[in-house]
């Protein structure tokens, strides 16, 4: 029998799957002998509780129909998560990026690695909690749409990191890992990050069905990495964000990633699963309208480079967010039919700031040839219009968008129109931080060689405001 054959269910190494006793050790024990010589591990239909389950190189983990690994909960169960690892420290980054040991599933520098479904992961004992990274500015450490929230409110967020002991925040994280396959799973309630790939390459996600309280799909620093036709929930973050952090102790760029034939959503947390699409959570955490979206930054140490976004669909959450703000490129990505219905914030936000969360001398980045293309965007917030805004010092250049139509609910007022927002280089972008802008349906400001071939603006109500405003900017309208 070939290694690619080899199979090893976890029943035989101990596990009971009744959900009450901890299956921890015998699926790792299964691991560690799969490693040996490559092969499967497979969970059998069952419900098995667990704390931090580790990877090996060469073993695929196979949930079966019917299999659920469920999160034990420290709080509840005997038991604790591996503790965080050592590293850099979060300096630049907050707590979630800068640890992977802390998790469900996790693999460090790991090569032929996969999990495959169709079983699913449950999240039940995780918590989507952590502290914050401990850089200070305090303009750019959190959305301006947080700014009157409390200390305790903010605490509540963002705990102590010695009440992270013992706890998981992650469903599944790897570091450092090479040719990784995710496939066919579904995930619920996921914590912090329901999957977290560090300086992963050649990693494929294929067909999965995430549901979940915070984050749905972070790709930090990845290379030759494939995202297909991924369903992801996520009310409260973001649902497929590409970052570029400094979690790996230098900046790393994304490069070479394809986001296609995805659907992300924030409807309430749940409702995704089982099918009821709830409307009731109109905020998410900081403040603003529900997340669910797909974005680059806000972590941007590292560029961004060759990324291509199509055919995927936005449905109840805010649009799509190409950010740089920590020194980092933004070049050469390609978007191209997209479907948005009920967008919560602006349908397309493009910023280049200068927080500069990063090592002293960070400076400034760029955003440049972009192109956003077959867009049909409908139920938009009249307060956001789409914005293209760098700065005065360091414009974004080279963006085209072709075939775009966007639909605004309208309602904006001339006093509305009037408004000229600050620059705020140092802020935490997010279309909100500039308040209602003073266009209607594009706002583009510090920014060159913009083209505009059949861009179609219109509101289902008047709006008393400007359809276009540019200011310091060159822009060719066909």
């Amino acid at each position: 029998m070939s290694a690619e054959m080899l199979l090893f269910d976890i029943r035989e190494f101990g596990a009971r799957g009744d959900g009450r006793a901890l299956d921890t050790d015998a699926i790792n024990t299964a691991i560690a002998r799969a490693a040996r010589c490559g092969g499967t591990v497979v969970v059998p239909a069952g419900r098995f509780l667990c704390f931090s389950i580790r990877l090996a190189s060469g073993v695929t983990l196979l949930l079966s129909e019917g299999a659920v690994i469920e999160a034990a909960d420290p709080a509840l169960h005997a038991g604790a998560y591996d503790l965080p690892e050592e590293t850099h420290g979060e300096l630049f980054q907050d707590f979630g990026h800068s640890h992977w040991r802390n998790s469900l599933i996790w693999g460090i520098d790991l090569h032929d690695v996969a999990i495959v479904g169709p079983g699913r992961i449950e999240g039940t004992g995780l918590t989507r909690d952590g502290p914050g990274a401990r850089w200070r500015r305090d303009t750019g450490e959190r959305p301006l749409s947080m700014a009157g929230m409390s200390a305790a409110e903010i605490s509540a967020l963002e705990p102590e990191e010695a009440a992270m002991v013992g706890r998981g925040n992650k469903a599944i994280a790897l570091k450092n890992c090479r040719r990784v396959a995710l496939r066919d799973l579904t995930i619920a309630k996921g914590g912090h990050f329901a999957v977290l790939a560090t300086g992963v390459d050649e990693l494929l996600i294929e067909r999965l069905v995430i549901d979940t309280e915070r984050d749905g799909i972070d790709l930090d620093c990845v290379t030759r990495t494939r995202v297909r036709g991924c369903r992801v929930n996520s009310p409260n973050d973001d649902a497929i964000v590409l970052k570029s952090s400094y979690a790996l102790g230098a900046p790393v760029a994304c490069d070479d990633v394809v986001i296609e034939d995805c659907a992300v959503s924030g409807y309430d947390a749940g409702t995704l699963l089982d099918g009821s699409f709830g409307r009731s959570q109109q905020l998410a955490p900081d403040r603003d309208r529900v997340t669910g979206r797909i974005k680059l930054g806000t972590e941007s140490n590292g560029s961004f480079r060759n990324i291509v976004i199509r055919d995927c669909r936005f449905e109840r959450s805010r649009g799509l967010a190409l950010e740089t703000v920590d020194g980092g490129v933004i070049e050469n990505v390609s978007v191209s039919g997209l479907t948005m219905r009920e967008v919560t914030t602006a349908p397309l936000f493009l910023r280049l700031g200068d927080r500069g969360r990063g090592p002293a001398g960070t400076g400034v980045g760029a955003i440049r040839g972009v192109t956003i293309e077959g867009v049909e965007a409908s139920g938009i917030d009249h307060r956001f219009a789409a914005t293209i805004a760098g700065l005065p010092e360091v414009r974004i250049e080279d963006v085209t968008l072709r075939d775009i139509g966007l639909t605004y609910a309208g309602g904006g007022t001339a006093a509305d129109g009037e408004r000229r927002p600050p620059a705020l280089p140092h802020a935490y972008p997010e279309p909100s931080m500039f308040g209602t802008t003073p266009a209607w349906g594009l706002w583009v400001r510090h920014a060159t060689g913009i083209r505009l071939h059949d861009v179609r603006l219109a509101t289902e109500s008047p709006d008393a405001r400007p359809e276009i405003v540019i200011e310091d900017a060159e822009i060719d309208r066909v």
